[in-house]
């Protein structure tokens, strides 16, 4: 691990912009004294910012510019527009360059993902990247890929987001061989698109020494914890995230209008709010906030863009972990292993047909 972990911020990102990343950044740096920070965005907005927190600035560094993605740009806008000036894609380059060892950023995910991809390319044996996210579940933490970084995939390409998928698991579970499921319609091994039934041959027919495959996970397996790794193609990914978000949402206004409705409600919120605290807590998306482009050679963390300061730190968290415990190695070992998991895919597909 460097003495130092160097951390590209794009200051410019999200729907605040500076006045959360900057904070946010004064948070992260509180619970990790060995990290450094490249702020990049408009220094005008930035130093006022900065200026209140002095341990912050002491540890930080302005690159300039007043080029920002916008939230509305399509990817291919946002390369044209905002390549090589933006604050987005210098977050991204500082990476490339070795100035930084990981980039932040809150700005627009499409466009993240495509200078991500454009500028520090694949690693050997990937063919798309994926978003990771931190899932709360009943037993603890799931993380859950891809979340749609890209739409489809075949067998080959599920398999890999296995194998990457246990990489960052046992990075942040310290798990030796976290247990992986494939996202599915149904448990039995006859269900689901040939891709999906596919790679499930593959990776019960491989046993892995990384990874402890366990089979096919319906939607409800997600929140009951009943994997560390869900495995799914991004569309149906995208698709169970924005779905569990919205339930999230509407339950806790549900509670909230339950909880106001008559004075015996109101009272027996009192008794029992330390669970209510308990269940927000576990709910919190400032608490899971940042998700990981895995795949790409060189570490890259996506943060919601309305989120808080304290939820940017979160995100700042996760790459500070990833660069910490060796993530790109790790993957890359993995992939590597027995002459390559990817590289074999063929050869076990014969095995198990």
């Amino acid at each position: 691990m460097p003495s130092k972990i160097r951390i590209a911020l794009d200051a410019m990102g999200g729907d605040a912009g500076a006045a959360v990343v900057v904070p946010g950044a004064a948070i992260s740096l509180g619970r990790h004294r060995d990290a450094e920070f490249l702020l990049i965005g408009d220094r005008a907005r930035i130093e006022p910012e900065l200026d209140r927190h002095h341990q912050l600035k002491a540890a930080s560094k302005i690159i300039h510019t007043d080029v920002a993605v916008s939230g509305s740009d399509k990817p291919s806008q946002a390369l044209r527009r905002g390549r090589r000036t933006s604050s987005m894609w210098m977050a991204i380059d500082a990476v490339k360059q070795g100035e930084a060892d990981v980039a932040v950023s809150a700005g627009n995910t499409g466009a993240l993902m495509a200078m991500s991809r454009f500028h520090l390319r694949t690693l050997p044996g990937v063919d798309r990247p994926a978003i990771s996210g931190i899932w709360p579940t009943k037993r603890g933490e799931t993380i859950v890929l891809d979340l749609g970084a890209t739409i489809g995939g075949d067998a080959h390409h599920l398999v890999s987001l296995a194998v990457m998928g246990a990489a960052m698991a046992s990075v942040l579970f310290d798990k030796k061989r976290p247990t992986v499921g494939l996202l599915n319609i149904g448990v039995e091994e006859i269900k689901g698109h040939e891709e999906i039934r596919d790679a499930g041959e593959i990776l019960r027919a491989r046993n892995l020494p990384e990874l402890d495959y366990i089979g096919f996970v319906e939607g409800d397996g997600i929140g009951k914890g009943h994997a560390d790794v869900i495995v799914t193609e991004g569309y149906s990914g995208n698709i169970a995230l924005k779905a569990a978000e919205g339930t999230a949402r509407q339950m806790a206004e549900l509670l909230r209008e339950g909880m106001q409705r008559t004075w015996m409600t109101k009272l027996g919120y009192l008794f029992a709010r330390d669970a209510f605290q308990a269940l927000r807590n576990k709910m919190d998306p400032n608490k899971s906030n940042g998700g990981v482009f895995l795949g790409l050679n060189g570490l890259v963390v996506k943060s919601h863009g309305g989120i808080s300061a304290e939820g940017f730190a979160s995100a700042i968290d996760v790459g500070y972990e990833m660069v910490k415990f060796d993530l790109l190695n790790k993957i890359n070992q993995m992939l590597n292993r027995e002459g390559g998991a990817l590289n074999s895919v063929q050869a076990a597909q014969e095995a198990v047909s």
